[in-house]
């Protein structure tokens, strides 16, 4: 479970993925398939793989004193490789010799963190599985609900919310498949010993790496110690998947306020006003989608390494890159829950169309009496009469008909039509669709 200060940037699942077991054991997992592949290939013996395997059983570790030591070596594979080699010296003394044979301890480090990410990525993706399905079954529902568009916050021609959750939908499923792309060309192999040549094993190098390739069902990669180029990708998609997020957060954070109330999520209380529902799914996916692009700019700065390995830059990635997936998958979760517990108020919806009395119907006259009176002179005579329209508290029509020099340019039928929504969607219902079958 995360700690208190953690609670709201990351999810129950996921602060046990990287939690100091789970890591501990992805290390050792890492330790155990490279023993095993050695002796595969006799560079070590059978017995001392097999006494590795036995002893690395990550409940028999303290995390706690291999933190405590990684201070002074700065990495946490040597700690951990000296408690395991003391744990075969115990039952093996020979095997013990065997342990981490030949590699360094960036390849033990990012290879285990990778097999975290490859975990992460399968909880990442059952939640946003049910969140497409959510907003897909949300705009089909609401494909004929009209309500006000709003530009720079204000009041604009009217759209259905059919099409803006198909926005929402539009935006998860493009920023996810981009996510899932990076996951795939970053997680790889790390694999290259000292100073990236697997020197130490001689003619079997390449044999070695594929046998432990398959062992942790990694693809295997020439090493890339230094190159991290396909991580710093992952981090930025991360970042913009849980930007994505956060729109849609904002959005219904926006729709809940009391002076809209078109919409509302399921909620949080509020410690001194019993009256109150905050919108607390999205308030937690609005702190990850806050925190997120000062993650991901940390991990690109990271990216300026010196020669065959890093003195600091690579020593700071894997809590960035953990707190960025955590993040992710706070957003992803927080935003899931609001969308399968939303409440839409279509009413609400058609009462703040009316409450603009017509005004937002503006450009749709303008396009009809343009042409016929020319573009400048319609703009004009359209923002003195909505002006006026806001000032007396009657309808744009009432104004305009009552303009002599206007009434004759729209026919009886435009007239009557005027202020109705249905009737100036455009292609919403297209961009609906299309948004939906992409």
């Amino acid at each position: 479970m995360p700690r208190l200060i953690e609670t709201l940037g990351t999810t129950g699942e996921l602060a046990d993925l990287f939690s100091d077991r789970s890591v501990l054991a992805a290390l050792l997992e890492f330790e155990v398939a490279l023993a095993r592949a050695q002796a595969r290939l006799g560079l070590i013996p059978q017995a001392a793989a097999g006494a590795i395997a036995q002893a690395a059983v990550a409940g028999a570790f303290d995390a706690a004193a291999i933190a405590c030591e990684a201070r002074q070596s700065a990495t946490l594979a040597m700690p951990m490789v000296n408690a395991l080699a003391a744990r075969v010296r115990r039952t093996d003394e020979p095997a013990a010799c065997f342990v981490h044979w030949g590699a360094t301890s960036q390849d033990a480090v990012d290879t285990a963190i990778l097999l975290l990410l490859g975990r992460a990525q399968a909880v990442l993706a059952r939640d946003h599985a049910r969140l497409e399905q959510s907003l897909r079954a949300l705009s089909e529902r609401h494909a004929d609900t009209v309500m006000l568009a709003r530009t720079l916050l204000q009041p604009a021609p009217p759209i259905t919310f059919g099409y803006k959750a198909a926005g929402w939908y539009g935006v998860v499923h493009r920023s996810w498949r981009r996510l899932c792309v990076s996951f795939g060309e970053a997680l790889r192999l790390q694999f290259g010993g000292a100073a990236g040549t697997l020197a130490a094993y001689g003619p079997d190098a390449m044999a070695l790496a594929a046998g432990l390739a398959a062992e942790l069902d990694l693809p295997v990669a020439a090493p890339w110690h230094a190159h991290r180029d396909r991580l710093a990708a992952l981090a930025a998609h991360c970042g913009i998947y849980t930007g994505a997020l956060g729109k849609i957060a904002r959005d219904i954070v926006l729709l809940m306020q009391q002076e809209v109330a078109e919409v509302e999520e399921a909620g949080g209380g509020s410690s001194a006003m019993p009256n109150k529902r905050n919108p607390a799914g999205c308030v937690v996916a609005l702190a990850a989608a806050n925190r997120a692009p000062g993650l991901v700019a940390s991990f690109l700065a990271g990216m300026v390494q010196e020669h065959e390995r890093s003195a600091g830059a690579w020593q700071a990635e894997w809590q960035t890159m953990a707190a960025l997936v955590e993040a992710a998958g706070s957003a992803l979760a927080a935003v899931s829950g609001a969308i399968d517990g939303l409440v839409v108020h279509p009413d609400r919806m058609r009462s703040n169309l009316a409450a603009t009395r017509g005004v937002i119907f503006a450009e749709k006259v303008k396009m009809i009496i343009a042409p016929k009176i020319g573009r400048d002179a319609a703009e004009a005579l359209l923002a003195g009469a909505a002006k006026e329209s806001v000032r007396s508290a009657r309808p744009l029509g009432e104004v305009l008909r009552q303009k002599n020099d206007v009434a004759a340019l729209l026919t009886a039928e435009q007239w009557a039509d005027l202020d109705r929504p249905e009737d100036y969607l455009g292609a919403a219902e297209q961009f609906r669709r299309q948004l939906l079958e992409d």
